[in-house]
């Protein structure tokens, strides 16, 4: 057991203004792995002041500086990327070799590429007679989730330091060891005191606490669409801007020209990363009507693969609920072609690889964002038909397109109403924005987009 009975604040180790304490259970087998504080609206506003304290002089500390000390945090963080690894695979369940290919060099690539861009961006500008500036926007209140929980708190705080911001961080209850890791290598990497701060504790009373508290600035949340409404609406009652990045229930859409086979194989593998806790996964796959039924049977074969390959979903309460949207696929009158609702163990959180076939875009299980390891498979009779399914949910952040011409891939590409879209099974580019159309959220993350939510522009006239 790793136990932590201290919040970063203000470049030390303090304890919570209460004794109360959050438990971090592993959820491959149930044991209880770790304790941090659970810290309240006392420690926010403790972690805010020493924000709104130390943001000035951060705030003017030149771009070069702020890029050094990122180029700092990314040599610490790379430092501990073993026992990053290790971590998540405790307190998320990701299997080591997932941990150590995603959950522990994806945050350092991305740390690594805001290092470098804050040595090169451009903090002002000439427009005509007008001289641009690109300011902090001030105190960032940063609200993590637990699905990629470094990666998260990469995405966020790494572009706010190098805009020259103050940050609070409050990650996911269910993977709060991670983030006291990365508080450590914030630390070591020689950022001055108070400019980043990480108070732990429940999204009811911490998070909330953050979103509404008059000394932040900007609510950046990555999290369910429900909660980022409540934010979104607490944020706007101050006039106050926020990021959201919200759920999915992104389309993989198979043109008849595409390689079946490997876009059916490129597609199961996407949805079953991760144990299915990824929002931009593909959860929906499009095939047309004459390659359909060897579309269900590749991928339900290929399900079959996954069964002892993929970790558990992070805890009872997400087993429950991924299950419960099987039950639902099931009533539904959906065809269960692999999987199922069952648990697959006796111990532990873990839930059957699941595909579905005969779904039909009005069911549950094709709208709704289930968060697990669960594929729907949808018929599509011409591209005009697909188009329709793929727009077709309240949704649109991510997306796939495969075709055998890559003009034919990005043609229905531009079309689809979505943030990101993956042509032929394109890779993951830390520069390239990162951000949801419609109920997926607001803003963007990643690369010199991701900066500028941290920014705020103020013109010079001579």
């Amino acid at each position: 057991m790793k136990a932590h009975d201290a919040l970063y604040i203000d470049g030390a180790w303090r304890p919570a203004a209460s004794g109360d304490v959050i438990e971090v259970v592993n959820p491959a087998d149930e044991q209880v792995i770790g304790k941090v504080p659970a810290g309240g609206a006392l420690d926010i506003d403790t972690a805010v002041r020493a924000a709104r304290a130390a943001l000035p002089a951060w705030a003017a500390t030149p771009p070069a500086e702020r890029a050094a000390r990122l180029a700092a945090l990314h040599r610490a963080l790379d430092g501990r990327k073993d026992e990053i690894a290790a971590t998540v695979t405790a307190e998320l369940g990701s299997p080591p070799k997932f941990s150590e290919a995603v959950h522990a060099a994806v945050p350092l690539a991305v740390a690594a590429s805001f290092a470098e861009l804050a040595a090169r961006h451009s903090f002002e500008e000439k427009v005509g007679n007008s001289t641009v500036l690109h300011e902090p926007i001030g105190v960032v209140g940063a609200i993590t989730p637990w699905n990629y929980p470094l990666h998260q708190i990469v995405a966020k705080v790494a572009p706010a330091l190098a805009a020259g911001c103050a940050i609070v961080l409050k990650p996911a209850e269910d993977t709060p060891l991670v983030a006291q890791l990365f508080a450590e290598a914030v630390h070591e990497a020689g950022v001055p005191a108070g400019v980043f701060n990480l108070v732990t504790g429940l999204g009811p009373v911490a998070g909330q606490a953050l979103a509404e508290h008059p000394g932040v600035d900007l609510v950046s949340f990555t999290g369910s669409t429900a909660v980022g409404r409540q934010i979104g609406a607490v944020a706007g009652a101050a006039v106050k801007k926020v990021a959201l990045e919200l759920g999915g229930k992104s389309a993989n859409v198979i043109l008849p020209s595409a390689d079946l086979a490997r876009a059916v194989n490129v597609g199961v593998a996407n949805v079953m990363s991760n144990s299915g806790q990824t929002c931009s996964a593909w959860t929906r796959m499009l095939v047309h009507r004459d390659q359909y039924a060897e579309a269900v049977e590749l991928a339900a074969t290929a399900a079959a693969k996954y069964g002892d390959r993929i970790g558990p979903v992070v805890s009872a309460k997400q087993q429950a609920r991924v299950r419960g949207y099987i039950e639902k696929g099931i009533a539904e009158g959906a065809r269960l072609v692999a999987g199922g609702p069952e648990a697959p163990r006796e111990r532990g959180y873990f839930v059957s690889p699941t595909v579905f076939a005969d779904v039909t875009p009005e069911m549950t299980i094709a709208q709704e964002e289930i968060f697990g390891p669960v594929l729907t498979i949808l018929r599509y009779e011409d591209e005009e038909d697909a188009l329709r399914i793929a727009n077709g949910t309240v949704y649109g952040l991510a997306g796939a397109v495969w075709a055998a011409e890559e003009a034919e891939a990005v043609a229905f590409a531009r079309r689809m109403d979505t943030g990101q879209v993956d042509i032929n099974g394109g890779r993951f580019n830390p520069l390239a924005p990162f951000g949801g159309y419609k109920q997926s959220g607001v803003g963007r993350e990643l690369g010199s987009h991701g900066l500028a939510e941290y920014l705020q522009t103020k013109s010079l006239q001579f």
